[in-house]
């Protein structure tokens, strides 16, 4: 796509980073441009600390249809890392963001589109969204943290038939397998997208961001790594604005207004 018309669009919006695939016409299908434009969009919200919340949407019918295929036809290894290369990047900035991250699912979602989502903290989907994981209907393997995630959702044996077998399946088994956290009718995903970004967005954003490292960090530690680094949290947390906060508006039975400091 021409410069004027970026494959993602980043927009700063208070302190919410939204995140669009704009490559509709080709239901947002993995393209270099646009794997080279969402790193970029992350190393930007990387490098902003005024952001607390960011959301990642596709524009036009569909979130992500997985891979470009007209790309990848006759693809060698080199051409194949073009692709992947800042994708993974992008998702490994990403889920060592301190905010949290919220994907909403819309129309298609595959291949690499799943793997994105599964990489995110929080997937609201609407109802009707597609899935199918897709890579062996490619004749290749999983990218973008799909074989990384999925155990550590679904467990081994259903990861396995969802990557082997490469069958759709729609959002409401998506929501049953816990790959996403809410479904909602199309008309009222856009709401309540919203409710829950400006709910993020208030809240203590330290403590966020140190539960979602801690959940994350969890799965390689052993029960006393996690202890300690629950303590460790902990006592940096007690250091924030917010936690002062917090316990005055607890123990005055007043809401809290918190900084994100």
């Amino acid at each position: 796509m021409g410069a004027e018309t970026p494959s993602v669009i980043l927009e700063i919006d208070g302190n919410i980073a939204r995140v669009s695939l704009n490559q509709p016409e080709s239901l947002n299908a993995l393209t270099v441009e646009l794997a080279q434009g969402f790193l970029q969009a992350m190393l930007k919200i990387k490098d902003n600390d005024n952001v607390r919340v960011v959301v990642i949407k596709g524009q036009g019918r569909a979130f992500c249809a997985g891979g470009d295929l007209s790309f990848l036809a006759g693809a060698t290894q080199e051409k194949a890392r073009r692709l992947i290369d800042p994708l993974h990047e992008a998702i490994e900035i990403m889920t060592q963001l301190p905010v949290p991250v919220v994907a909403c699912l819309h129309g298609v979602v595959a291949g690499a589109g799943v793997s994105l989502a599964l990489a995110c903290d929080i997937v609201l989907a609407a109802e009707g969204t597609r899935f199918n994981l897709a890579y062996t209907g490619i004749g290749t393997s999983p990218d973008a943290s799909a074989s990384w995630h999925l155990p550590r959702l679904v467990g081994l044996s259903k990861s396995l038939e969802l990557l082997l077998l490469s069958e759709p399946f729609d959002a409401n088994e998506a929501l049953q397998l816990r790959l996403i956290n809410r479904v909602l009718p199309v008309d009222q995903l856009g709401k309540a997208s919203e409710e829950l970004l400006m709910k993020l967005a208030k809240a203590p954003t330290f403590a966020l961001g140190q539960t979602k490292r801690l959940v994350r960090g969890s799965m390689q530690s052993t029960l006393k790594e996690q202890l300690d680094a629950e303590r460790d949290s902990f006592c940096a947390c007690v250091q924030t604005q917010d936690f002062t906060i917090g316990v005055e508006a607890f123990l005055n039975k007043q809401k809290p207004s918190y900084t994100g400091r």
